[in-house]
């Protein structure tokens, strides 16, 4: 299933304004898994921090930063403090290189050798195998909802997108976007979901 976020012609004119402005397809497959109640409204948030990102507060702040017009866009609204949140999110991102085989990616050479030694003749074979293959990132952001009255968890997600950089930076608003587009619904595991992402140059 293919779907397509027009990221608001209004942010892309306001992008504009300021500079040339162009747009770039971000594509995510998407996996969510939900547990949010029928009649339950999306209402007030605060960002939770586990102790691994207390330890970094700038990135994480970075991070959560990319992802609040996402979840703004899903119907939540911040909290006045977090003691006041009706839900705690939690935020996380990882590159991964992997490496993509190229077409006719394999290359091999074959040897054959005679010796003769104490009246005997050998036959020697060899064979060797070459691999080429193109280094790429796999891009992950994932997002837990949980309430804050008893700490369970009502929805989670997660958003994957591939490239040739490790930077994962510029595409953290359009994975967060495309990783809450079904909020509170799951969904077929995984879907392709395509962001369209203003960029000015």
């Amino acid at each position: 299933m293919v779907k397509t976020l027009g990221m608001a012609a209004a942010a892309a004119a306001g992008l504009a304004l300021g500079g040339c402005a162009s747009v770039r397809q971000v594509d995510s497959d998407v996996s969510s898994y939900s547990q949010w109640p029928t009649a339950r409204p999306a209402t007030t948030y605060a960002f939770e921090r586990l102790p691994s990102q207390q330890s970094r507060p700038e990135r994480q702040q970075a991070l959560e930063d990319a992802a609040r017009p996402a979840i703004e866009a899903a119907g939540f609204r911040p909290a006045a403090s977090p003691g006041s949140a009706d839900v705690n999110v939690q935020v996380t991102a990882n590159v991964t290189p992997a490496l993509y085989p190229e077409p006719f990616g394999w290359g091999g050479g074959f040897g054959l050798g005679y010796g003769r030694g104490h009246g005997r003749h050998a036959f020697n074979t060899g064979f060797g195998m070459n691999y080429y293959g193109s280094l790429r990132y796999e891009r992950e952001v994932a997002l837990l909802i949980r309430d804050r009255s008893n700490g369970a968890a009502l929805y989670e997600t997660r958003a994957r997108s591939e490239g040739l950089t490790a930077s994962v930076d510029d595409y953290l608003p359009a994975m967060f976007l495309a990783a809450l587009k079904d909020f509170p619904s799951g969904g077929v595991n995984p879907r392709r979901i395509s962001v369209d992402l203003p960029v000015v140059r």
